[in-house]
């Protein structure tokens, strides 16, 4: 169910379609997305997920790392099943295809939607990250400083003392 203040795409929340595999790393199944980006047609669907694999190799990344083909067993009538293409998608192919799909589509328009506030939302933590670190750097320094002007006025006070003692 998608929280508050959340994009979601084609009314759920893109989170809750996230799987993982049995290594732990997450991943998109193709035929989920298919749907929900407004695809009723697998081979129109498979046309964006062509062009993301082609944008993923032509950005100098391995499209095998982010597309992995995969069968799906589907029901069909009577009891029937058939082995379906499926792929297992990183959220770097996500992005991808959502930014290769049909923009007419309302759901891809929700897509690059949810990946741009996804992106800002990671920019500024990112940015939040550094300048905390930097202030646990500054603090840092100013608790050396400290500790040294310390250090320094006892050995001025130890000093003073010795020299009263030797006149």
């Amino acid at each position: 169910m998608p929280r508050k203040n959340e994009v979601t795409i084609a009314g759920q929340s893109f989170e809750d379609l996230k799987k993982h595999n049995e290594h732990g790393a997450e991943y998109w199944s193709a035929r989920a997305l298919q749907s929900r980006l407004g695809y009723s047609q697998w081979r129109r669907f498979e046309q964006a997920i062509e062009r993301a694999i082609t944008s993923c190799k032509e950005s100098g990344n391995p499209p095998e790392h982010h597309f992995a083909g995969v069968g799906k067993m589907i029901g069909l009538g009577k009891g029937g099943q058939r082995d379906v293409e499926d792929y297992h998608l990183s959220r770097f192919a996500c992005y991808l295809i959502a930014q290769n799909g049909d923009p007419r589509k309302p759901e891809i328009a929700q897509a690059q939607q949810y990946f741009a506030i996804q992106t800002r939302r990671q920019e500024r933590s990112d940015r939040l990250a550094t300048g905390l670190e930097r202030l646990e750097l500054t603090f840092s320094r100013m608790n050396i400083h400290s500790r040294m002007v310390k250090t320094m006025c006892l050995w001025l006070h130890d000093n003073h003392i010795n020299k009263v003692r030797l006149a």
